[in-house]
């Protein structure tokens, strides 16, 4: 099975169904803001639009696909509709399902995601399944992303795996679960990770601290071992170091106001990593990252606005004078 593949999602599928709001408030709390409805009422919405096969690993696979890397996922589902739906959308994209696990009797984790002023809230319940690792041969590049609480069997198992087979390069981009774990828990796998993502908030609670200078939190996560350490921070740019460069890219513009948020890390950290599997260097990943954010911000949904490689280019080509990475040290 040797390179086989070139990429490999590992983590958890979901149905999304993103509830578009019209009456709420936003309150502004001591330390984070809070979406508020009126307790114990009916509450009208705008539309709901419902959207199979997605979760971090699973629109990471299905980028790399678009952007010209052979890929599977391995995942879990339930032996019911919403699961025979997302092995529809996979068959549909290109995502090859050999590492699919479907479990009788369980049920496909469906998850609600309420729209409010260009942002997202998401309730999230990740069901309980017997995660136990497959043989994945030997593909260039594994990205492990957001599983659910009872998964740390399955990160020790990938993490033996990953010894035994050196040559596997590791993307490691937790979801909520996983930094809950612990850096402590989880710190074969951060030591192992080729490249590492996260946001700025993320950051601090993995190092669990209320330092907010955005080049100190990328050190101290590089410290934890990863080759390549990667922090966005929103509409401000994100920032990659390398243990001895870091560098700084701008956003891309939006052509229009965000319509959806939802996916837009898993979009940057996808392309980042199919760049540097396709053969490029940091800067040029970089460069990558945030226009498929932006595409897919414009639309409902983490899968709609993925791109393509050829997509990528073209907007690169029309990009503004500034658009480009900048090498602060």
């Amino acid at each position: 099975m040797k390179n086989k593949y070139d990429f490999i999602g590992i983590g958890d599928i979901v149905t999304d169904a993103f509830i578009q709001l019209k009456e709420a408030t936003v309150e502004d709390g001591r330390e984070t803001k809070r979406i508020c409805l009126r307790f114990g009422d009916k509450i009208p919405y705008e539309d709901v639009t419902i959207v199979p096969a997605v979760g971090n690993s699973a629109n990471a696979s299905v980028s790399a696909i678009r952007l010209g890397l052979k890929s599977a996922l391995y995942t879990n589902l339930g032996n019911d509709y919403y699961g025979q739906e997302c092995l529809e959308q996979l068959k549909k994209e290109g995502v090859a399902r050999k590492f699919v696990k479907i479990h009788k009797g369980k049920t496909t984790n469906y998850h609600y995601v309420l729209l409010f002023k260009g942002e997202r809230t998401i309730l999230i319940k990740h069901h309980e399944y017997d995660y136990s690792l497959p043989d994945l041969g030997r593909p260039e590049w594994i990205y492990l992303s957001s599983l659910g609480e009872h998964s740390l069997p399955l990160h020790s198992a990938l993490e033996k795996y990953l010894v035994l087979h050196s040559e596997i390069k590791l993307a490691f981009q937790p979801g909520t679960y996983q930094i809950r774990f612990g850096k402590e828990v989880l710190a074969g796998i951060y030591k192992r990770a080729d490249l590492f993502f996260c946001n700025r908030e993320e950051a601090r609670r993995i190092l669990g601290t209320s330092d907010d200078n955005i080049k100190e939190l990328i050190k101290n996560i590089a410290e934890l071992g990863p080759k390549i350490a990667v922090i966005t921070d929103g509409i401000k740019g994100a920032y990659a170091y390398d243990g001895k460069d870091m560098w700084f890219m701008p956003m891309y513009p939006d052509p229009k106001p965000p319509l959806d948020r939802t996916g837009a890390g898993d979009a940057f950290s996808s392309a980042f990593t199919a760049a540097l599997a396709l053969g490029m260097d940091i800067p040029q990943a970089l460069s990558w990252g945030p226009i498929n954010s932006m595409s897919v911000v414009q639309q409902i949904g983490a899968r709609a606005g993925l791109l393509t490689r050829t997509e990528i280019e073209k907007y690169l080509a029309q990009a503004p004078a500034d658009y480009k990475p900048q090498l602060l040290y």
